[in-house]
């Protein structure tokens, strides 16, 4: 358990440093998956395969949004293999100039020290 604890601080560490991006490679197996709760705007899957295809989704998100602000809490380990976090981002859409406060849950599950699986949970309006 002392490892999925480490792992989990670590990348909420990353998150609240605004390294999530960069953090993709040294923490996410290559054959990870992304599972959205839904489609999200402007995209045509819900489930992002890959390493590079969660970094190139990360990378898009981020150069659609103004982040304002970004509250991170976790994790929340389930042993042996899972723990999860709890998002509240406050962004401005760049296309749209609509404000708004985004609220998730997230579960990863590792195997061999590295994610191999988030799954987005959202709040609903």
């Amino acid at each position: 358990m002392e490892e999925l604890v480490k792992l989990g601080r670590e990348f909420v560490q990353a998150m609240l440093d605004r390294r999530g991006i960069a953090h993709v490679e040294d923490i996410y197996a290559e054959s990870a998956e992304s599972v959205e709760a839904v489609v999200p705007p402007g995209r045509d899957v819900r489930i992002a395969k890959r390493r590079g295809a969660i970094k190139a989704k990360r990378e898009d998100w981020v150069a659609k949004h103004d982040i304002h602000k970004l509250d991170v809490d976790g994790p929340y380990v389930h042993p042996p293999n899972r723990f999860g976090v709890r998002y509240e981002v406050e962004v401005t859409q760049k296309a749209t100039g609509r404000r708004m406060t985004l609220r998730e849950i997230a579960v990863y599950s590792v195997e061999d020290g590295r994610i191999v699986r988030e799954e987005f949970f959202m709040f609903p309006k």
